[in-house]
């Protein structure tokens, strides 16, 4: 079957070439992002393989099915940017990969936290430059510090695993609680971990009951000062209120590997161009705001199971097989 691949990189190119080496699938690596401008490109094509930042709403899907296409294959756990009811209706299957490297996602979380805290990223500037001063760059001890997950599936889980081995006392929150956090960490409700967390870290999904859980309310019921680290879901946080409370100072440390508006940046060298988003532009602008463009995934280990997984998805729509990976409208969503 023939699959148009949308919004490729070289890496994803060299990924999934090797997974399909002595397999039977007929690739279209295409660069752009899926949209409704370009669902034509997948004319012809029975399947498509498509990315976070696609879009895959009903309008695109009644494209894609007008052309032929009967498989959407996600690259990606999340699957919030695909309307399933219209996917339903239209007869066509949706399969994603629901874990490919929890270990990635949970130790990027942690390196953002500890950027942020030591200000590593400001002195290795700071010497490149002969400035060997210590000003500014004073950070603490995590040793103690109580950490707030809030999502606690797989990469939840791992992260409290890390966090506790480094001395942190452990607090999670999430509607399905996990078997094996209880090792790492106790659960509490969402008001006790925000007002007892001098971090919180964001593990979720993103669904209508997570649609901006950090907003104005329960940022005021935080520690002043708190840390927030994001790696799931921009959508998790409102952005404006978070802005607000990084110039009040209730917020001491923002770290992003998403952002709400991030299909027109992420992924792509704006290095020549005026960037016209005001709000992420604003952000940039703290010194305690570290922004990274959705790599938490970014490793070898995931771009190989990404592939592999992939492919899986692929051959067992092409032979008939019920597929362990499909998501329906009526699955429920945990992190993973």
């Amino acid at each position: 079957m023939k699959i148009a691949v949308f919004g490729t990189k070289p890496y994803d190119r060299r990924s999934l070439a090797a997974a399909n080496t002595g397999q039977r699938h007929d690739l279209l690596f295409l660069e752009p992002r899926l949209t409704v401008e370009t669902a034509m490109l997948a004319a012809g094509c029975g399947g498509i393989c498509a990315f976070i930042n696609d879009e895959l709403g009903k309008a695109t899907l009644e494209l894609l099915s007008a052309g032929g296409t009967r498989l959407i294959a996600l690259r990606s756990a999340g699957f919030n940017h695909v309307d399933l009811k219209a996917a339903e209706a239209l007869g066509m299957k949706v399969v994603r990969v629901p874990s490919y490297s929890p270990h990635a996602v949970a130790e990027h979380a942690l390196a953002l936290m500890m950027t942020l805290n030591r200000k590593t990223h400001r002195a290795y500037n700071r010497v490149r430059e002969a400035d060997f001063s210590l000003d500014g760059l004073i950070g603490f001890d995590m040793d103690g510090r109580t950490a707030g997950i809030v999502g606690t599936g797989k990469i939840g889980v791992i992260l409290a695993q890390i966090l506790s081995g480094i001395g942190c006392r452990v607090l999670g929150f999430d509607p399905y609680p996990h078997e094996h956090f209880a090792k790492y960490g106790a659960y509490v409700d969402l008001a006790e971990l925000l007002r007892e967390s001098d971090i919180i870290s964001l593990h979720c999904p993103l669904t209508p009951e997570s649609h901006h859980i950090i907003n104005k309310q329960t940022i005021a019921q935080m520690r002043q000062g708190v840390m927030l680290i994001n790696t799931s879901r921009g959508g998790l946080i409102n952005t404006q209120d978070v802005t607000d409370a990084l110039k009040s100072g209730r917020i001491g440390y923002l770290g992003l590997d998403v952002y709400e508006q991030e299909a027109d940046l992420f992924y792509e060298n704006l290095s020549g161009t005026i960037i016209q988003d005001d709000v992420f532009l604003r952000l940039l602008n703290f010194p305690n705001v570290l922004i990274t463009a959705h790599q938490a995934f970014f490793t070898e280990n995931a771009l190989k199971n990404i592939a592999e997984t992939t492919l899986g998805n692929i051959t067992d729509f092409e032979n008939g097989v019920s597929c362990a990976n499909e998501v329906t409208s009526l699955q429920i969503y945990h992190a993973a």
